[in-house]
């Protein structure tokens, strides 16, 4: 009785070591949104002027884009994966066939604008989240995080991590044509 006592313990041990080896074998980036289906939340937040703008004041709503699929990528100047996908996105923007919003995440604006100035700007829109309350509502764990919304405002892809060629062609345009083809029903 007393040497199975003591093999508990071990047993105990073993369980969990396979446990933690299952788990540092997922992938985060796998991890399921509990928001895809869901409405995606609705904001306005202000527009990011182009450096030779000064104007803050002006705004942009996401129930402008009611009706009509779009993508909205959350970046920021400090994250050196975004730096790693920009050159993915200026290369896309064109044949996304759908508005991209850019979301500068808790950045300064003057950072944010410097940076799209020395890269690139793939963006229709670019608005300042600058206290991340509109992320907190979006369930961004980290940048970069890109969304498919259809026009219905349904969240109907997140992918979490440095969008790529592959990212591209292989979910977020499948995405934004199947959000089109149900917006046509």
């Amino acid at each position: 009785m007393k040497r199975s006592s003591a093999m508990i313990p071990l047993f105990i041990f073993i369980a969990l070591a396979l446990l933690l080896a299952v788990g540092l074998r997922l992938n985060p980036r796998d991890i399921p949104s509990p928001l895809i289906g869901k409405p995606a939340p609705v904001f306005t937040l202000d527009r990011l002027n182009q450096a030779d703008q000064t104007d803050l004041k002006e705004t942009f709503a996401s129930a402008s884009l009611k009706g009509q699929p779009w993508v909205l990528n959350v970046w920021a100047s400090w994250c050196s994966a975004c730096i790693a996908e920009h050159p993915v996105l200026n290369a896309w923007k064109d044949k996304l066939g759908a508005p991209m919003i850019g979301l500068a995440y808790k950045d300064q604006d003057v950072d944010a604008k410097k940076w799209l100035l020395d890269r690139g700007n793939p963006y229709s829109q670019v608005i300042a989240d600058r206290d991340g309350r509109v992320g907190i509502d979006f369930g961004v764990y980290g940048v970069p995080e890109t969304f498919v919304i259809d026009g219905k405002g349904i969240i109907v892809l997140k992918h979490t991590g440095p969008v790529t060629d592959a990212v591209m062609s292989e979910k977020i345009i499948p995405a934004l044509q199947a959000a089109r083809v149900a917006g046509a029903q």
